[in-house]
């Protein structure tokens, strides 16, 4: 890019929330009502017709308005930035942010502060890809091994990875790139489907999606599970009838279980040949993590959705307590931390398949997956993205899913940005979707009253 003595000059932020839970829509044994919801954030600066960055992270509701309250105290760090530099050097931002010396004491590098740091990094990212003109997964697989070395923080890695052995796994993962590259081109990446599997569905709505999925060219599904093991047994049955055993059935108790219950529970469902278990306990419990694995094996144990940050990441590829990998988009600080974690996994050789869903997490991690592909790991075998097909109508470059792949997206950026008119509806509490219903709401209240 010519340099330019661009700057940024705003940090806009909108809490956006969907109502889905009104149709059950992403219920588990968790959480039974989520409204899949954004904290937004757009980067602007003082350049002419110059791209914005986009960036967002997810929750499911009620807080979502202290998710963007942190994101709006990031905005001194961006202020009057310059625009070359954080698109140069994304690192130095993420490095200044998760060491604010006064906001990382509510982490340190977790929760709703990392989660905020995570939004406004990945708006550098997408701002960065735009303005070089490549989908992000195309910027990270064309750039120097030594470059991606250099955005990775490795502070608490190194006992388990160094500078030196990242720099080799990413030269030897550019063999062969151009010839993947064509391949991601002409058939995309693999993609998984939880849609028929959310736990406020019934049998007779599990079945006729899971038979779609198959049809549209899934080879696995995902049902919720946890809450009822007889309920489990009934729909697991259901679901194994309609997607044949030629299909992977993976199972996700979203952290319901204590880790005795998640071995007595997973080897319960067992004789439905599941092909992992997801989050069977506390995302924080490395251990009892590790535990379940040896209870429940061959059942792979698959997490990572809810990890905090790079080390907790390391300490389960460390202590054997994972079979499968689950980055999150922004659940972390972006992409810089998600590089950090594609690198561990591929130094212990641990398969990564992305958590997405929720609002626009398809959108970023296919990202992720593409250049783990391309230019780390060199493989799809075991690999697969999670796919739900709800809320992708919402962005200007929503994810095109084709016979069950993820099609690599070629619009420069991120993929992040929301559709105008969608901020408009949904911002929370003014747009205009949430006037109307505040509105109705007392109305009928009003109706109610009258009556009684």
């Amino acid at each position: 890019m010519p340099a330019t003595d661009a700057r940024v000059i705003a940090v806009d932020t909108y809490d956006i929330r969907f109502p889905t839970s009104r149709e059950l829509d992403g219920s588990d044994a968790m959480n039974p009502d989520p409204d899949y919801s954004a904290a937004y954030v757009v980067l602007r600066t003082d350049a002419e017709q110059a791209p914005r960055g986009h960036g967002f992270a997810f929750t499911i509701g009620r807080g979502n308005e202290v998710q963007v309250a942190a994101v709006h105290a990031l905005r001194p760090h961006l202020l009057g930035r310059s625009v070359d530099a954080l698109c140069a050097d994304p690192g130095t931002l993420y490095r200044d942010l998760v060491g604010d010396s006064q906001l990382r004491w509510l982490g340190p590098e977790k929760g709703v502060m990392h989660m905020a740091i995570g939004a406004v990094v990945n708006a550098v990212w997408d701002l960065a890809a735009r303005r070089a003109g490549k989908p992000l997964w195309r910027l990270l697989a064309d750039a120097e091994p030594e470059w991606l070395v250099g955005q990775v923080d490795f502070r608490h890695l190194t006992d388990a990875l160094t500078p030196d052995e990242a720099l080799e796994l990413l030269r030897r993962g550019r063999a062969g790139a151009a010839a993947r590259t064509d391949r991601l081109l002409a058939t995309g990446y693999p993609a998984y489907t939880t849609s028929p599997g959310w736990l406020g569905y019934d049998d007779d709505k599990l079945t006729r999606l899971a038979v779609r999925a198959v049809a549209d060219g899934f080879r696995q599904i995902k049902l919720k599970v946890g809450a009822d093991l007889d309920d489990d047994i009934r729909r697991c049955r259901a679901a194994r009838a309609a997607i044949g055993p030629g299909v992977r059935l993976a199972l996700d108790a979203n952290q319901r279980w204590d880790v005795p219950e998640a071995i007595r529970w997973t080897n319960a469902l067992a004789e439905f040949d599941p092909y992992w278990i997801e989050e069977p306990t506390s995302p924080d419990d490395v251990l009892g993590h590790a535990a379940v694995r040896c209870g429940v094996a061959p059942v792979k144990v698959a997490t990572g959705e809810h990890a905090a940050n790079r080390i907790v990441f390391k300490q389960f590829l460390q202590a054997g307590a994972v079979d499968i990998v689950q980055i999150d988009a922004t659940r972390v600080a972006g992409v810089n931390e998600n590089l950090a974690v594609l690198l561990l996994a591929a130094k212990y050789g641990v398969p990564v398949c992305p958590h997405a869903g929720g609002v626009g997490l398809c959108e970023l991690v296919q990202h992720l997956a593409m250049f783990d592909y391309l230019a780390l790991t060199g493989t799809t075998e075991d690999r697969v993205i999670e796919y739900v097909d709800h809320l992708h109508d919402h962005f200007l470059d929503p994810v095109v899913i084709r016979a069950g792949h993820y099609t690599a997206p070629t619009a420069p950026g991120f993929s992040a940005a929301l559709r105008p008119e969608s901020i408009a509806r949904y911002t929370y509490p003014g747009g205009t979707f949430w006037t109307a219903d505040a509105a109705a709401k007392a109305a009928a209240e009003r109706v109610g009253g009258r009556a009684a």
